[in-house]
């Protein structure tokens, strides 16, 4: 697919708008509007007119608005683009660049969590193979799982010499795991369809005679707990000082205003503070550090249907760093979970960190084991707590 169906023809294209930003005058600016506006060139032009309209100044929604290309798409022809000129680095054949030069933005987009080798690899597998853009998902997912292993997988080759054992590797596993006999047999035909190695068919071929389930690991539960008492519901207070203290002494604290549903308290300086009860998992950390995150960011954070996201303190211990598949841990995102409004040249983002949960061993940095997930005290009405008149 070229351009999203979403995006308006030539012809129905908006005008330009008035756009308040200096650079919006310039000639070259102008011409990349009106370029972009009748849809002159290729995707791969198109990608690069955006992101050279957006470091001259111009937002993503004045570019939608003078052009017709919505943001999310100017990102994804943007960071497709980048993918597009790693995988030309890395020698790919001249079949595979003139098919991706005239469509297929929405899949190279997807191969923006790989390595560029693996980029290159990628491209050429799913173009001989047939994949649509949902399906590369799927491919690039399985690819760098296989890529971030220090040895292939018993039976399977190595993805350099068959990339195609990287994604067949990841239906043989899904088809062991897989008790429904029609669901096995659609993963092990996807395995087959991928391989390239001798070794991995035989592998493969073997499960349409051996039915044995291997049981799934299920995902551990956060360890989530509720403020429920009043007495446990924490709340810090500045220290003047010890008696005898003078009026300027008294003057001289700063007005404390607790913030949030867990009266975080911050100061002048660079630092905050998050009051805890003494509970035993709490005493038992040797160098825990606080975060703060919304209760859908969390993976393995059980919610009820009618339960609106919300604020959640996360307590991680930074000296337990050994992976173990019962906990969750602080880690490095991958490059899929990174925002990517503001790609880097190849399409990355800067690294941030993420809670996560892995029933392997990690191989992202590992920064800190997951040890409380603190959730607010629930309060059914608010004014209602908050006047002294109202009883019951």
């Amino acid at each position: 697919m070229t351009v999203p169906s979403a995006m308006p023809s030539p012809e129905s294209a908006p005008d330009t708008p008035a756009i308040d930003h200096p650079d919006a005058e310039s000639p070259d600016t102008e011409t990349l509007l009106q370029q972009l506006r009748r849809k002159q060139g290729t995707w791969i032009e198109w990608g690069q007119s955006c992101q050279t309209l957006q470091k001259a100044g111009l937002s993503p929604q004045a570019i939608f608005e003078a052009t017709g290309f919505e943001p999310v798409h100017q990102n994804q022809i943007m960071v497709a683009a980048q993918v597009f000129n790693s995988i030309l680095s890395q020698g790919i054949s001249g079949t595979v660049r003139s098919h991706f030069e005239q469509r297929g933005s929405d899949t190279l987009y997807e191969f923006r969590i790989l390595s560029q080798t693996a980029r290159a690899k990628a491209a050429t597998l799913v173009l001989d193979k047939g994949i649509d853009s949902e399906g590369s998902r799927d491919v690039a997912k399985a690819i760098r799982e296989y890529t971030q292993r220090s040895q292939p997988p018993e039976g399977f080759a190595p993805f350099d010499d068959h990339p195609g054992d990287a994604v067949a590797y990841h239906y043989w596993r899904l088809a062991r795991q897989q008790g429904d006999l029609q669901a096995r047999s659609r993963l092990i035909a996807m395995g087959l369809r991928f391989v390239s190695s001798p070794m991995a068919r035989q592998a493969i071929e073997q499960l349409l005679t051996d039915f044995t389930v291997e049981t799934k690991r299920p995902t551990p539960t956060l360890p989530s707990h509720r403020f429920d008492d009043d007495d446990t519901t924490p709340r810090i207070m500045p220290v003047v000082g010890h008696l005898p203290l003078s009026i300027a002494d008294v003057k001289a604290v700063p007005l404390v205003e607790a913030e949030g549903p867990f009266n975080m308290v911050k100061f002048s300086g660079t630092g905050a503070w998050i009051p805890l009860p003494g509970w035993h998992v709490v005493q038992l950390a040797e160098d825990p550090v606080v975060l703060l995150a919304t209760s859908d960011q969390l993976p393995g954070l059980r919610i009820g249907h009618v339960d609106a996201p919300e604020e959640v303190l996360v307590v991680v211990d930074r000296a337990r760093r050994q992976w173990n598949a019962d906990h969750y841990f602080l880690t490095t995102a991958t490059p899929e979970s990174q925002p990517s409004d503001h790609p880097t040249q190849n399409g990355d983002t800067n690294p941030q960190v993420t809670v996560q949960w892995s029933d392997e061993a990690m191989t992202t940095p590992i920064l800190g084991q997951v040890i409380l997930v603190l959730r607010p005290k629930r309060i059914l009405d608010e004014n209602l707590a908050n006047d002294p008149w109202q009883v019951e």
